[in-house]
C-alpha cells in the first residue's frame, strides 16, 4: 500500500513538472537552485548575420488597466412556473373561501422557492384573509429582506407589511409603511 502510494506522488510530482516545462535559461553568472548551467556558446559578428530573436520573460503579468465595475443590474424578482401554478391554484382556492388550503398551496410554492419575496407576500396577503395579521406582518419583514434591490417586490412589500398593521388596529405604523410603499412604487 505504502509502494502503491509512492508511487503516486512520485507520478503526480513528474506530471507537475512536465506541465511547468523547462526551466528558464540564466546566464553564465546566474545560478538555478544551486545548479550552474554553461555560458552559450558565443558566435562570431557576422557569422550569420542574423540576431538572435528576443523571446518575453516566461509568466510576465499583463499591464494592469483600471478595472471598472460594471454598472449594477436592477434586480427583478419573478416567480418560476411551477410557483406560478401554485399561486394560480391559491387564488381559486381562496375566491371558494378556502384559506386554509390556500395557505397550504402557498407553502408548497415555499418550498420550490423559499428565497422569493413574492411567495412571502402572496402567502402573507393569504394570512390577512385568514385573519393572521401578525403572521403577516412577519411575512411582509421576511419579504422585505429577501427583496433587496428590487424596489417593486420592496414596494409590495411594505404593502403587506401596512396591511398586516392596519389590521392590528396600528393605523399610525400603517400609515408610515404606506408612503415606504408609495416611495419605491415605480410609478
Amino acid at each position: 500500500m505504502k509502494v502503491m502510494l509512492g508511487v503516486l506522488a512520485l507520478g503526480g510530482l513528474l506530471t507537475g513538472c512536465a506541465l511547468l516545462g523547462p526551466p528558464p535559461q540564466v546566464g553564465p553568472a546566474e545560478s538555478t537552485g544551486g545548479y550552474d548551467r554553461p555560458a552559450p556558446q558565443a558566435q562570431a559578428p557576422g557569422a550569420t548575420g542574423v540576431a538572435p530573436a528576443a523571446q518575453p520573460a516566461p509568466f510576465q503579468p499583463a499591464p494592469a488597466q483600471p478595472q471598472q465595475p460594471p454598472p449594477p443590474v436592477p434586480k427583478e424578482f419573478v416567480l418560476g412556473a411551477a410557483a406560478t401554478a401554485l399561486v394560480g391554484e391559491a387564488h381559486t382556492q381562496e375566491r371558494s373561501r378556502d384559506f386554509g388550503l390556500a395557505a397550504q398551496t402557498l407553502e408548497r410554492a415555499l418550498s420550490i422557492e423559499p428565497r422569493n419575496p413574492l411567495v412571502w407576500i402572496e402567502l402573507g396577503r393569504e394570512n390577512i384573509l385568514a385573519g393572521n395579521p401578525t403572521q403577516a406582518y412577519g411575512m411582509g419583514r421576511k419579504a422585505l429582506y429577501l427583496a433587496s434591490g428590487d424596489s417593486r417586490a420592496q414596494a409590495r412589500a411594505w404593502e403587506l407589511i401596512a396591511a398586516s398593521l392596519r389590521a392590528q388596529g396600528r393605523n399610525d405604523e400603517a400609515y408610515v409603511a404606506e408612503e415606504k410603499a408609495v416611495s419605491l412604487s415605480p410609478n
